[in-house]
């Protein structure tokens, strides 16, 4: 069965090597990325700097592991925000030849329950490419709902792009 687990400076060797496989499939739906983002050392500078938001109640960073245990991706909750408004942003990826398998789907559901469950959040948003159909559809089936559509919302493969807004409410 496919999971997740909190990311370790131990998975820069493997992600390294994940995100310079995944390059070119992966560049569509990232910002652009300097050289360093994938060196080992660049993975590792990254996970650093997860692990301190980490540290700090701001980010729950995960890996995406398959059925066999083998790193297959990241999924993040991200801009935790408490106080009166509970709430995360949600990003993952996995890569290319994981998909179509229901790996993705599994992590977006492992890493809702650990934000309801254990962070108590009330509300996760996700935001989709226009375009980007099988994210949405992962968001779907994980029963986030579309509540908007935002112009020119980030800087995806160099240039402003149109996001579909998602949320998903915690009625617990």
């Amino acid at each position: 069965m496919p999971s997740c687990r909190l990311i370790t400076l131990g998975d820069a060797p493997v992600l390294a090597e994940l995100v310079r496989a995944n390059r070119e499939f992966l560049a569509p739906w990232e910002p652009l990325r300097e050289e360093a983002y994938f060196t080992k050392t660049g993975q590792r500078a990254a996970i650093g700097a997860a692990l301190a938001e980490h540290e700090h109640g701001r980010s729950l960073p995960y890996v995406i592991t398959d059925r066999d245990g083998a790193v297959v991706g990241r999924v993040n909750l991200n801009t935790i925000v408490r106080g009166a408004f509970q709430s995360a942003s949600l990003g993952y990826w996995i890569a290319e030849a994981a998909g179509g398998r229901g790996i993705a789907t599994a992590a977006v559901r492992d890493i809702i329950r650990v934000a309801f469950t254990e962070l108590r959040l009330h509300r996760i948003q996700a935001d989709t490419l226009e375009h980007n159909v099988a994210s949405q559809r992962v968001l779907a089936r994980n029963g986030f709902v579309r509540i908007g559509r935002a112009p020119s919302y980030l800087k995806i493969a160099g240039r402003w792009q149109d996001f579909i807004l998602h949320q998903l409410i915690n009625d617990a």
